[in-house]
Parts: C-alpha cells; sequence; structure tokens
C-alpha cells in the first residue's frame, strides 16, 4: 500500500514537471513571434496649447513619437547609435545646398542638460562643426555627461581651454576666442561661425540659415549688429571694470580713467552675438590691430558688445559692414524696456529685464523671422521649449530633400476616431 503511493506521489510530481516545461516552450514560442513594442504606441497628443503646429484635418491630431522620459545624461558605456536614435538627431545632410554651406557654431553652455541637448539637436547638422564651451564653475556631473554627448558626435567636441564665465566679463569674450582658436583648426571647411548659448532655440532651419547668410544682403559679409557707442553706454570703456569672483562685474574704486582705444579705434555698441565669415574668425586671431583691441577690452563692462561691431566697422576686415547699424536678424528678444512697443509684454517672466519664454509668447517669436529666440528655460516654462522644438523639427523636416528616416521625427500624424484610446502622462512607463 505504501510502495502505491510512493508510486502515485512520483507520477504528480513528473506530471506537474511536464505542465512547467510544456508551458515554458508554449510561451516562448508564441513571445519570439509577437511584434516589439514601438514609441508610437506610447504616443502622446502634442499640446492642445501649442498653438503655432500646423492645422491637422478634423480626422487627425498630432502626437509626440514616444512619451516614455528619455535620459539626456549619457552612461559611461553608452551605445552612440542608439543614442543618436532615441534622442531623434538628424545624421545626415537634408539637401546638397547644406552639404556645400558647411557651418561652425560656438555654444556656452553652463547649466540645464537637457536644454543644451535640444537645441544641439535642433541645431544638429552631421557637415557642420560645433564647439562646445562648458563654464569652468559648473558641476563636474554636468561636465561629465556634456563631454561624454559630445564624444558620440565626430564633429561635436569640448573647447580645449575653458574659463570661468562671469556675467558682462571679459571670460565671455574669451570663450568665443577661445571656441574661434578650436575652429581654425577643425577638419571641417565650415564657411561661417555662428555663437550660441544654452538658453537659444532656433527659428530658422539649416537651410534657412544657409539661404539667408547666401542672400545678396550677407553674402560674405559678416552680421554683427550695432551702432556707434552711445552717450548713456561710455562709461563701458571709459573706466576699468574687473571680475569679482567670478560672480560679477564691478567698477573699480579707485583709478584714473581708461586710456583711448587702440589704433584710433572708433567704438561701437552692439549685440554680442555674431555670424562672421572665415576669413573674418582669421583675422580677428591674427591681426595686431585685434589683438591690441582685445587687450585693451580686458578691463571694460560686458566688451563682447563692442568687441565685435567694433571691429566689422574696420575697412580693412574682410566682410566688414563700414556703414552698417541695427540689421541682421540675428536674436528675437523681449525687453522690459521695449513693452509695448517692439512687443505686448512677456508671457513668460523677466530676468534681468530679458523675458524668459512663455508658450505665449512664440507667436511672436516666429513672426520675427529671426535665426533664434533668446531666453528659453526648461525649469520655468517647459512648454515653450516642446512646443517650439516640435514646430521646428516639423519645418526642417518639410524642406528636406532627401528620404527622411523614422528616428528624425519627434511628431506624427494618428487617425482619431471613436475607438482612439488618447493616452495620458501616467500611461508612459
Amino acid at each position: 500500500m505504501v510502495q502505491l503511493e510512493n508510486t502515485k506521489c512520483s507520477f504528480l510530481f513528473c506530471l506537474g514537471i511536464c505542465i512547467l516545461i510544456c508551458s515554458a516552450i508554449y510561451l516562448k514560442a508564441n513571445i519570439s513571434h509577437a511584434p516589439l513594442p514601438t514609441n508610437d504606441s506610447q504616443s502622446l497628443p502634442a499640446s492642445k496649447t501649442c498653438d503655432i503646429l500646423p492645422l491637422a484635418t478634423p480626422e487627425i491630431q498630432w502626437q509626440r513619437k514616444d512619451c516614455k522620459k528619455i535620459s539626456y545624461e549619457p552612461k559611461p558605456d553608452t551605445n552612440c547609435t542608439l543614442l543618436q536614435s532615441e534622442l531623434h538627431f538628424i545624421m545626415a545632410p537634408l539637401s546638397k545646398e547644406e552639404e556645400d554651406f558647411p557651418l561652425a557654431f560656438i555654444i556656452t553652455i553652463h547649466k540645464e542638460l537637457e536644454t543644451f541637448v535640444r537645441l544641439l539637436r535642433a541645431i544638429y547638422a552631421p557637415q557642420n562643426t560645433y564647439c562646445i564651451h562648458i563654464d569652468d564653475k559648473a558641476p563636474e556631473e554636468y561636465k561629465t555627461s556634456v563631454r561624454r554627448l559630445s564624444g558620440c558626435f565626430s564633429n561635436v567636441f569640448l573647447v580645449s581651454v575653458r574659463e570661468k564665465v562671469t556675467y558682462a566679463g571679459f571670460s565671455r569674450l574669451q570663450a568665443d576666442i577661445n571656441c574661434m582658436k578650436d575652429l581654425v583648426k577643425s577638419p571641417v571647411k565650415w564657411r561661417r561661425v555662428i555663437n550660441l548659448c544654452g538658453q537659444d532655440f532656433p527659428i530658422q532651419s539649416n537651410l534657412d540659415l544657409v539661404r539667408y547668410m547666401q542672400g545678396s544682403e550677407w553674402k560674405d559679409k559678416n552680421m554683427t549688429p550695432g551702432i556707434k557707442q552711445p552717450p548713456t553706454m561710455k562709461h563701458r570703456t571709459e573706466f576699468p571694470y574687473v571680475e569679482v569672483e567670478g560672480i560679477h562685474v564691478a567698477q573699480r574704486a579707485r583709478g584714473p580713467k581708461k586710456g583711448p582705444p587702440p589704433h584710433n579705434l572708433t567704438i561701437y555698441f552692439g549685440t554680442a552675438y555674431y555670424s562672421l565669415t572665415r576669413p573674418f574668425v582669421e583675422f580677428v586671431l591674427s591681426d595686431p590691430v585685434a589683438k591690441d583691441l582685445l587687450e585693451w577690452s580686458r578691463d571694460t563692462f560686458s566688451p563682447d558688445e563692442h568687441y565685435w561691431v567694433t571691429l566689422n566697422h574696420m575697412k580693412e576686415a574682410p566682410g566688414s559692414h563700414v556703414d552698417g547699424g541695427w540689421e541682421g536678424n540675428i536674436r528675437a528678444i523681449k525687453w522690459r524696456d521695449q513693452e509695448g512697443s517692439a512687443h505686448q509684454g512677456c508671457k513668460g517672466q523677466y530676468i534681468r529685464d530679458i523675458c524668459i519664454f512663455g508658450i505665449g509668447d512664440l507667436p511672436w517669436i516666429i513672426e520675427r523671422e529671426c535665426m533664434f529666440a533668446n531666453k528659453f528655460e526648461i525649469a520655468s516654462f517647459p512648454e515653450a521649449v516642446d512646443c517650439l522644438e516640435l514646430w521646428h523639427r516639423h519645418k526642417v523636416l518639410q524642406q528636406a530633400s532627401v528620404p527622411i528616416q523614422p528616428p528624425w521625427h519627434l511628431t506624427t500624424e494618428v487617425e482619431v476616431s471613436n475607438s482612439t484610446l488618447t493616452l495620458t502622462p501616467e500611461d508612459c512607463v
């Protein structure tokens, strides 16, 4: 009787093992043939407040390509090909016209890694080259993340000499000069250089930029908007200033006024942002007058707002614009003191009398048709960057004359029906 009971238990045990093995084989077979999940299955409708996106038909709505939380912090073992795809970088020239006119970019950054990555992917093209200057005061983790990201692109590099950048200080001008020294050694035969900060975002596509700077007005000319230094700005260069602990710039308490500018130069006042020809950059780095002006500018206030525009009014400078004024659609900026005239107020908030854009500012920005807009902060108004990025990428791809690769899309159009499931942020896992 005991032997029969033991035989029964052994049978049941074997039967259970057989069931488990068969179940495993069945599940493996079904899983291997199941379709892989795609980002589209987890897409979200684009923001309903993003009114600048092209209107879709009533049966169609815009959806983001993915809604999963994407990491903007590359890991030490990051697969670069996967990173380029997941972050939607465009990895081929979109036209012969752009390929034949490579650009160089100088980007100075110090915070908000995500804002920088999204700026870089918006302006990135494989024929261009990008010099990244990270403020030497930035956290080491931030520097490491940017270094790893740049390592995934052969045409993106970190400047060889970093500065501790002070707002309105000489260090800000020196950061651009450092990048220029590296860029002239680049294997990329770039034609023009544009400088950016981490809070800029493009309005024009790369093709727009090429055509704008190749147009009759700016072909072979530097773009440095500005005028002769007005009386209200003379204190910037008449008195010596000093950078205080890398935090702010202050006028020296004692001491005589500064001497006159070298070589009897007339000082101009303008924007710190520019679009410069390569011969002009080579002139800046080698010409004795340019070097003397740079040295004289060390103890001035915000020297980047007089240095470029002053040199660009020299007849001897390549591509100079001697009779130039405020021409050149460099930046769309809302200044507080221009409220009621140039614009009807900031929909975000003012910081240092400059508007940090909110989503309500975007129609005004697009109407300006400038190359870039400044300033954006994802931490303060993320929807403004989200919306403008979707609009810009749609514009870029619409202009492309090559086949569009799926990873390049940030949005897709989907048919809306009664059975369509509208996902919420909680559905993204």
